[in-house]
């Protein structure tokens, strides 16, 4: 089964080129960055990569993630797409045990677990309640890596196209479709948006969005929240 994997960009220049690099040198059958109209180095430093690597494709787009991850799930060509995130590091085997996950039919997805590149006790606390609500809702975020067989992403319709928790409720319909593999192999993902703020406010942020969302409060009101407190 081909596997390929799509990674979104907005000004990742500080990232990106790391993460392909990590990325390309996995062997899957395919790299797609999908960039939603980057201003700073993101879409030169990903040309380059394309022109070393004949897997690693580049696709430009609307900004928007969930835009952006269904504009390069429409370019790929695997049977697997993998949504990894521009700061965000695959663990090494990570080809191996997505096969080994799909491998099962009743299996329609899955996500890995997830630690953050600095360690620290609030890293540490928020990786592990992550990690653990992840496993006893079934509900991924896209910083886990997201992982999903074609058919079903396309039944699906891809992303939901809102501005904010398109990760949350993309997993959500997910697990109503079959089995979801929760994989306990790492990704390591950036502390920044914890830094930017402060990690127990950022907690406290993200905590009340998801509650609103789950009462039924518009992303697109979020969303206008979400970047007035940011």
């Amino acid at each position: 089964m081909a596997i390929s994997v799509i990674i979104p960009t907005l000004n990742e220049s500080s990232t990106i080129a790391r993460t392909v690099t990590r990325t390309v040198a996995l062997s899957f059958e395919e790299i797609i960055v999908s960039d939603g109209g980057s201003t700073d180095p993101t879409v030169p430093m990903v040309q380059v990569c394309c022109d070393r690597v004949p897997s690693t494709r580049l696709v430009t787009g609307p900004t928007g993630r969930a835009r952006q991850l269904n504009a390069g799930a429409q370019a790929s060509r695997g049977d697997i797409l993998v949504f990894l995130h521009a700061d965000t590091e695959l663990p090494p085997n990570a080809k191996a045990v997505i096969e080994s996950a799909m491998a099962d039919p009743k299996v329609v997805g899955g996500r890995f677990d997830i630690r953050f590149d600095r360690p620290s006790r609030w890293g540490d606390m928020i990786s592990w309640f992550m990690n653990r609500r992840s496993r006893m809702t079934g509900i991924a975020t896209g910083d886990q890596a997201i992982f999903v067989r074609r058919e079903v992403f396309k039944q699906m319709g891809g992303f939901p196209d809102i501005p904010l928790m398109e990760d949350i409720e993309f997993s959500r319909r997910l697990k109503r479709l079959g089995a979801t593999a929760p994989l306990a192999e790492i990704v390591t993902t950036s502390f920044r948006r914890w830094e930017q703020n402060g990690p127990l406010r950022t907690i406290l942020l993200m905590w009340t969005l998801r509650f609103l969302y789950w009462l039924g409060v518009s992303p697109v009101r979020l969303n206008q929240w979400y970047r007035a407190v940011r």
